[in-house]
């Protein structure tokens, strides 16, 4: 595993935000993180973090985290790692995660690109999602956008041949920019054929968030791609 954070990336693609912890995000930090938050420098692996060898999902950018702890919760025969930087949702989940009693979910707190280049094995992850990251609307921001060449390459590195890296947005102009970056990436294939959105799947909990955006008439954009190592 690479150890050269530096040397990897410089442009940050997120913003760290603060706010006043609720009172259950108190308890999940205070009281339960030490069941789910784990150390940066664990490796990222079922082995290491599980003890087992279930297919392993990673979740970059959960937010506040309902559905990712509600996909573990649906799904016990995976298991799922997420990563955050907003400590309040980092709280949630750890509280929501106690309060559902799952033991196929552990939280990490960082850079979720540094973390998957330097703690993650290769070819070791069935699924990677990024459900509605920061879209980054400004035409001078678009370098921070989590989508890019060198963010794919990193993603195709470390997903096991077949895996999915699974993408929903409700920006338009950024899902159209997924679909130019990910169509023409070499060792990812369109699940729904180039230039083309995959249906909602019933997998993917609908959020508060996502309800919003709905509501106030987003388009939601689900994007699948097939890792095919040998094309690569």
């Amino acid at each position: 595993m690479n150890n050269h954070i530096d040397s990897y990336r410089t442009i940050q693609t997120f913003i760290r935000r603060s706010s006043p912890l609720t009172h259950s995000q108190r308890l999940g930090i205070e009281q339960y993180s030490s069941s789910y938050l784990i150390q940066g420098s664990t490796e990222i692996s079922s082995a290491v973090l599980f003890n087992n060898d279930h297919p392993l999902v990673v979740e970059i950018g959960f937010g506040m985290g309902q559905a990712l702890a509600q996909m573990a919760h649906d799904h016990p025969s995976l298991n799922f790692v997420g990563i955050e930087v907003h400590k309040p949702g980092i709280a949630q989940i750890c509280y929501d995660a106690y309060q559902l009693r799952l033991d196929n979910l552990r939280i990490l707190e960082g850079d979720a690109l540094e973390l998957l280049q330097n703690n993650c094995p290769a070819n070791s992850l069935h699924r990677i999602q990024l459900f509605f990251p920061d879209p980054w609307p400004k035409k001078k921001h678009h370098k921070r956008r989590i989508i890019q060449k060198k963010n794919a390459d990193l993603f195709a590195s470390k997903l096991i041949p077949d895996g999915i890296l699974h993408v929903a947005t409700d920006w338009q102009p950024y899902a159209e920019w997924i679909l130019e970056i990910m169509d023409a990436h070499v060792a990812f294939e369109n699940m729904a054929g180039n230039g083309q959105y995959v249906a909602r799947p019933d997998e993917r909990p609908l959020t508060k968030f996502e309800q919003r955006g709905i509501n106030a008439g987003h388009p939601i954009a689900d994007l699948m791609y097939l890792h095919k190592i040998h094309k690569a």
